[in-house]
C-alpha cells in the first residue's frame, strides 16, 4: 500500500491545483468540423477516478448505454456538462460519477485537474483526477450506462498498451489513440484523455 501511497502522491504532483481558465482564442479542437461551432463551447468535465483495491489501482470506465443519443455504446469516464448549480468542474464530475455509476462523494479526493480538452463538437472538457476508496459497489444507472468496469494503472502506464485509431469523417480521415483491454475497444475522447493522463502524470521519473 506504500507503494500505491507514493504513485497516488507523485500523480497529484503532476495535476494543475486548479482547473485550467478558458482562453477561447487559443482553443483548437480535436478534429475540425466542416461548419464551425456558432455559440460557446459547453463546459464539461469527466472524472478520471484512481480507484485504490487490495490488489493495486485501477482506472474507472463506463460502456455507455446503447440508447443515448450521441456515443452510445462507446467507453467513457464519468461526466457530463457542468450545471450551474456545480461549485465547479470537480463537483460536476463527482456528481456525475454519483448519478452514473452510484459513487459516493465522500468516497473522492479530487487530486488536482488536468488541461482543457476541445471536442470538435464544442465541448470544452475539464478532466478532473480524484482518488477513490470505494465504500460500496459501483452500480450502473441503466438510463445511462450499460456497465462498468476498471483497467489496472499498471497496464494505463505502459506505452505499449496505447495503439491508433483511424476514423474517416466527411471524407477527411484522422486518427485517436486507441486501448484494448478485456475485449473492450476504449477510442476517441476517452483514449486520447487516457494517454494525456499517461503523458503528464504516468510517466516514470527522468533520469
Amino acid at each position: 500500500m506504500a507503494a500505491d501511497d507514493d504513485l497516488i502522491a507523485r500523480i497529484g504532483s503532476r495535476l494543475l491545483a486548479s482547473p485550467e481558465p478558458v482562453a477561447p482564442a487559443a482553443l483548437t479542437p480535436d478534429w475540425a468540423p466542416d461548419i464551425p461551432p456558432d455559440r460557446p463551447p459547453v463546459p464539461a468535465a469527466v472524472l478520471i477516478s484512481l480507484i485504490r483495491r487490495p490488489e493495486g489501482v485501477s482506472i474507472l470506465y463506463t460502456e455507455r448505454s446503447p440508447d443515448l443519443r450521441s456515443h452510445s455504446g462507446q467507453i467513457a469516464f464519468p461526466g457530463g456538462k457542468i450545471d450551474p448549480e456545480d461549485s465547479g468542474p470537480g463537483a460536476a464530475a463527482v456528481r456525475e460519477a454519483g448519478e452514473e455509476v452510484s459513487m459516493h462523494a465522500a468516497d473522492a479526493r479530487i487530486l488536482g485537474y488536468m488541461p482543457l480538452y476541445y471536442t470538435g463538437t464544442n465541448y470544452l472538457i475539464t478532466p478532473v483526477v480524484a482518488e477513490v476508496i470505494p465504500s460500496a459497489p459501483f452500480i450502473p444507472n441503466p438510463g445511462e450506462v450499460r456497465s462498468v468496469f476498471e483497467v489496472p494503472l499498471d497496464y494505463l502506464m505502459e506505452p505499449g498498451s496505447y495503439s491508433t485509431f483511424r476514423i474517416n469523417r466527411a471524407g477527411r480521415e484522422h486518427s485517436t489513440w486507441q486501448i484494448n483491454h478485456s475485449g473492450l475497444v476504449i477510442w476517441g475522447i476517452t483514449a486520447n484523455l487516457t494517454r494525456r493522463f499517461h503523458d503528464l502524470a504516468l510517466r516514470p521519473e527522468a533520469g
